[in-house]
Formats: C-alpha cells, structure tokens, sequence
C-alpha cells in the first residue's frame, strides 16, 4: 500500500461472530460512461433491462450550505430503493478470521465460513467452516457443471505478479476475504443457484476434500463430450435481444478497463507524489533551525505538509482497497456473461442444425422428432434464465457503481477538506508575525 512495506498478517485465532451485515450491504451505483450526444450501447441495454437513472435524493448541496460534515454524510443521502428485505431472507453467509497456515510442502490462508439458515435442506441452524481460495474455486467449478444455463459470480483473480503484491499481506488478504465475502453473498441472492447441492456441501461440510475427489474423471469427460457435440455447428444468426446483451458487454468490458488502466496510473502517480511530500515536509523543519523569528513558521508549514501527506495516503489506499477491486469484478463479470452467452449460442445453433436434418430428410414426419423437442426445450430455458440473470446483474451493478461513485465523491471531498484545514491553519500564525514586526 501506499504507506509503506505490506503488514504482515497476523495468526489469527476464533473470535465472537460479528453482526451479520445485510448481504446486499456495500453494494450500489450507476456506471460511469461517456459523454456522448448519441445514445450507447450501454445507455440502450439500461433501458431494456430496467436499469435506473442515478437521481440523488437532496438533489446536491444547496448554496450558502456547508459541505457534508462527516466522511458518512453523503452515503447516509443515499436511499438503496431496491434493497431487499432483510426479514423475508432465510440464508446468511459471512466470510471473515483470515488465518495464515505454513506447511512444509506450501504457504496458504484459510478463511471461516459462518451460516446461519432455517432452510430445511439444512440440518443445523448454523455451520462453522474453513475454506481456502481453492475450494472456492470448486465451488464455483461445480456451479457451472450443474447450472450452465445461468450467469456463476466471478472469483477475484488467484495470481498477482510477484515482487509486486505481497499475497500474504494484511491488506491483500483483507481485500481477497472482501472479494470473497461478495462472492459468497452474490450465490446467496440468487433463487436457483442458493439452492445448488454443491453449495450446500461447501458450506456446511468439515472435509471437502472427500466430494472434491468424486466424478472427477467422468465430469471431465462430459465437459470434453459437450465441447465436441456443439462445437461442430455454427450459430446463423443470434436473436436481436441477445445481440444487443453481447454488444453491451462489449462495451462495457471496453470502458471499464480503460478506466481501470487510467486509475491505476492516477493511483501511481498519487504514490510518488506522496513520497515527494514526504521528503518536502522535513526541509521546512529541518531550515527552522537555522532561523529565529521564522523558526514557528517554518515548523507550521512542515507540519501541514505532513498533515496533507497523511490525507493523501488514505486516498490512495481507499482507491486501491475499494474502488479497483469493484471494476475488477465487474470486468470478470462481463467476461462470465459472455461465456453464458456463448454456451445459449451453441444450444440454439444445435437446434438449428437438428431442424435442418429434419427438413432435409423425404420422408413425410409431421412430428417433431423428441430430441429436437428437447433441444428446443433447452434452448427456451437457456434464454429465459440468462434474461433474468441478465436483469439481475444489471440491478447489483447499478447499486454497487452507485455506492462506489459516491464514495469516491466523498473520500475525494474529505482529502481535500483536510488539506485545506491544514492550510488554514497555519493562515492566523503568519498574520501574527506580520503584525508583530
């Protein structure tokens, strides 16, 4: 981080289960996109999916009022409308207590998985487990055998370069437990996925290891099954709503990743504007001991400037540790969606190329065959479940960019306060000099 060296983490024992948040806590806002006269991709997908402009309830600062007093002020503005009711919810998840363990043969952190349901398929009203990063990504593996036909939540991304980001460091493995805890709360919220056998094991089982090593290879040989069956046909032409979803994402995977790019420069150039700061401040103080009436002064500016370099370290840290990881996500996200796309594109073209065979034979059959039925079947749930997944995802993304936006605005409002306060302050102190000469 931008303050110095990585913390390392620290061995971490139970503690008492904190107050489970709401599982939709933490997330809203609008994306950012252009400013175009046109019409986007974007803005045309928003409204055919329900998307909602970002209107803010005060409707901004009226004049002659002060700025938001606290770092909370503008949030506490916000009014999640589609939030959804805690007391109907009947599964809660939590991720938390991130604990390093060193074996001989690897290095790994291990997360507690806290549950609390009153779902029948559960035998207890609360389980206690230990997960690592790989059993998350099981999971979400199993998810997508047993569920093709609907859009799987991102897992943040297992590797970092090396020498750049220290995987065990405090701050990285907090921001991993967050992405993980979303990742969790994302399968929760959904009414088919929550309900997945595979999900229930992940939760509630001691040793995963034991149904990690079940079906492996005959999985495997299914997946590689599929692959060959539909990848010998050829989609002719994908219906206009799913055209309009697959550009959509397109774009949005465009945008978010220039922008992803630009902050991480802004987050690099604040980095070395930080370490400048930090060596500018110390010559004031060290030039006020050379001088006696401006030895007050000179000590006043040195300590404002180290009032700034701390307000501008926070900055960086909550862009990093905050801002960043949501584009990540969501850029993982289109990518999860594009691949849903493509697998319903390769269900409809086997409907194609079924209905063709069909035509072609000369035998009159005013029947449908039953496996083109079925494939059609499979084609109309295809749509129907990426459709509602579709309208699902852009809910989540409009709360979560309306959140993140909002505090960006307020986390950028607050540096900027302190560093003028520190400014100010050191205003009254060069006015009693003058006046005293």
């Amino acid at each position: 981080m931008a303050g110095g060296p990585p913390k390392a983490l620290p061995s971490t024992g139970p503690h008492s289960l904190r107050d489970m948040p709401h599982p939709l806590a933490g997330s809203s806002s609008e994306e950012a996109v252009g400013g175009d006269s046109t019409p986007s991709p974007d803005l045309l997908m928003a409204r055919s999916f329900g998307d909602k402009d970002l209107i803010l309830p005060n409707g901004g600062t009226p004049a002659g009022t002060s700025s938001p007093a606290s770092s909370s002020s503008l949030l506490n503005r916000l009014q999640l409308d589609d939030d959804i009711d805690g007391e109907t919810r009947d599964l809660f998840v939590v991720v938390d207590d991130p604990k390093k363990h060193v074996c001989t043969m690897e290095t790994y952190i291990t997360y507690r998985i806290t549950t609390k349901s009153t779902r029948v398929e559960f035998d207890l009203p609360e389980y206690s487990v230990r997960r690592r990063y790989q059993d998350f990504d099981w999971l979400r593996s199993k998810l997508e055998e047993s569920q093709p036909t609907h859009l799987i939540p991102p897992l943040p991304e297992k590797f970092v370069v090396k020498g750049v980001v220290d995987r065990f460091s405090e701050e990285f493995v907090e921001t991993r437990r967050k992405a993980l805890d979303k990742f969790l709360k994302r399968i929760t919220d959904h009414p088919v996925l929550s309900f997945n056998e595979h999900f229930n094991i992940f939760l509630t089982a001691k040793d995963l290891n034991i149904y990690k090593k079940q079906g492996i290879a005959l999985l495997t040989r299914m997946g590689e099954s599929v692959k060959h069956v539909t990848g010998g046909y050829k989609l002719r032409t994908r219906p206009l709503e799913f055209a309009a979803i697959g550009d959509y994402l397109d774009t949005f995977a465009l945008k978010l990743g220039t922008i992803d790019r630009i902050a991480q420069r802004i987050i690099k150039e604040e980095i070395e504007y930080l370490v400048e700061l930090r060596e500018y401040g110390p010559v004031y103080s060290t030039w006020s001991a050379l001088e006696g009436e401006l030895a007050e002064p000179l000590e006043g500016v040195s300590a404002c400037i180290g009032n700034c370099s701390t307000a501008l370290e926070e900055l960086t840290d909550d862009m990093t540790e905050d801002f960043l990881p949501v584009l990540r996500e969501y850029i993982l996200y289109s990518d999860s969606m594009k691949s849903v796309l493509k697998k319903r594109d390769q269900v409809q073209a086997e409907y194609e190329a079924k209905l063709e065979a069909v035509a072609l034979r000369k035998e009159d059959r005013p029947k449908v065959p039953a496996d083109v039925e079925k494939c059609q079947d499979r084609m109309e749930c295809f749509n129907a479940d990426l459709k509602a997944d579709m309208e699902r995802w852009q809910n989540n993304k409009r709360q979560d960019f309306r959140q993140l936006l909002m505090g960006m605005a307020d986390k950028n409002i607050q540096y900027y306060e302190k560093c003028l306060m520190a400014w100010e302050s050191i205003i009254p102190l060069l006015q009693e000099k003058q006046e005293a000469k």
